[in-house]
């Protein structure tokens, strides 16, 4: 019979020839850790490599002046998930593509793919739309006799059935980017501003309700709701509404928050939907007395300001929750769209920087663009986790999907962040969660752009040292 300090020994021999840090023969209790690596320059994409292991370090082993501490008995908030959002656009582009089934599955799948397991789904058309539609376009209809989601009964509700199958413990989320035009200041769904008269705020609500009912009784229950995006942006070109605090705490505590309630509905309600460069709009409608009854939290995007702003909403708010629920790599000049950009600006910025400051979710824009990154009605710069371009029959996915996976893969529903004290020293950056199976995953980020950085992980006594190259993200899991 094989002792024990032999297989420690042998696995020890092994990591030695793969990994940065030998572990002894007498470590104990040892544990391995699984790595998971995406680099800039495309190398390694979710790749897995060799590993390591838990253990005291062996004499003359390499040293570091950083170490990242692990500690399990301080928490903070649960995750919901991480993933993107079904646009119109996105939804036609896959439900028509020959491929189909093989990115659905390498998007959802737990096992085989990344698992995404959060959706964000726009109410009507947004700037990703083939259209112009809303589900009562008029004429004015404040009965909402003619409500219907005829439209997306084609591929948007399919597409998103399908996900549900292939990770059930998906989240969906639903905003619009317009009320009907009939209901706003402007007669258009671009421009303007919802109507603050009674019957229009009534009907706006119920117009809520109405398709939160719909999309349960087509399979797709709606878990999250928030009543506008970007409510502070009037865009010229694509659907889109203001609505000042004020307005917006007074639409939620009097109109929508009751109506939700008086449907039986438990959908929660988010404030804001905008960026993080404004802590007072969100701040107004969750110290609203009333407003405060119905709302959640408040959502967030990456377009302004920095996810630190999230904190000093939570720390205001302490029972209200912070979701990160839009950002597209390629909408500011100093996270460009190029692969290695994103790559880093988005694992630093949303996954780390992100969860740090209490998101239960991180999500990014578009699931799928095609090469000219269209169909849309407004930004032609943008990306998508996939490029699908069904006129060649070719999929390819882009840093957005490896910037998730690197996260959803490993960091499963109802995890819960823990405690890891080393964030932006020498570069590094790192976030931990613990699952509910009782794993760790630790996601680490190397943002020199020229080096390679070596850093130590310890918990509770053990440790392991790693070797990570420059713009190169890893995770690591352990049980």
């Amino acid at each position: 019979m094989t002792s024990r300090a032999t297989v420690v020994a042998a696995i020890a021999a092994t990591l030695a020839l793969t990994a940065p840090l030998a572990v002894t023969a007498d470590a104990s209790p040892w544990t391995a850790v699984s790595v998971w690596e995406t680099t800039a320059d495309q190398s390694r994409l979710l790749t897995p490599m060799p590993g390591t292991a838990f253990g005291r370090a062996a004499a003359g082993s390499q040293t570091t002046n950083q170490t990242i501490s692990i500690d399990q008995t301080r928490r903070y908030q649960s995750i919901s998930g991480f993933g993107a959002s079904f646009t119109d656009s996105s939804a036609w582009l896959i439900a028509n593509s020959p491929q189909r089934d093989a990115i659905m599955t390498k998007l959802f799948d737990p096992r085989r793919g990344i698992g995404l397991d959060f959706l964000r789904q726009p109410i009507g058309a947004s700037d990703f739309s083939r259209s112009l539609f809303s589900y009562d376009d008029g004429p004015a209809d404040p009965k909402l006799a003619h409500f219907s989601v005829q439209h997306d009964q084609d591929y948007i509700l399919p597409i998103l059935r399908q996900a549900l199958r292939l990770n059930p413990q998906t989240t969906v989320m639903a905003t619009p980017w317009s009320m009907p035009g009939w209901m706003k200041t402007s007669g258009s769904m671009i421009g303007g501003s919802v109507k603050t008269d009674d019957q229009t705020l009534r009907a706006y609500a119920n117009y809520l309700v109405k398709f939160v009912q719909s999309y349960r009784k087509a399979g797709v229950p709606v878990s999250l709701l928030s009543a506008q995006n970007e409510p502070e942006y009037s865009p010229a070109d694509y659907p889109g509404a203001t609505m000042t605090a004020a307005d917006q705490a007074k639409f939620i505590g009097d109109y929508l928050g009751p109506a939700l309630r008086d449907a039986g509905l438990r959908t929660g309600i988010l404030a804001y939907d905008h960026n993080w460069d404004d802590t007072q709009y969100p701040s107004t409608v969750l110290g609203d007395p009333q407003a405060s009854k119905y709302t959640s939290g408040a959502a967030w995007h990456c377009y302004g300001g920095n996810p630190d702003a999230q904190s000093v909403v939570h720390d205001a708010y302490p029972a209200k929750d912070a979701y990160f629920t839009e950002c597209s790599g390629s909408q500011s000049s100093d996270h460009a769209n190029t692969f290695s950009d994103s790559l880093v600006w988005q694992t630093q910025h949303l996954i780390i920087g992100g969860t740090r400051n209490w998101a239960k979710s991180v999500v990014t824009w578009n699931v799928a663009l095609d090469p000219s990154g269209g169909p849309t009605m407004h930004c032609t710069t943008c990306t998508g986790a996939v490029t699908v371009d069904n006129a060649a029959n070719s999929v390819s996915y882009n840093a957005e999907y490896y910037v998730l996976g690197q996260a959803s893969k490993f960091v499963k529903p109802g995890a819960v962040r823990i405690d890891s004290n080393t964030f932006g020293a020498n570069n590094v950056e790192d976030v931990a969660f613990r699952n509910p199976d009782g794993s760790t995953a630790l996601l680490v980020l190397n943002s020199d752009g020229a080096a390679a950085h070596t850093f130590t992980v310890s918990e509770h006594g053990r440790s392991f040292s790693y070797t990570l190259p420059a713009k190169a993200v890893a995770t690591f899991t352990w049980r």
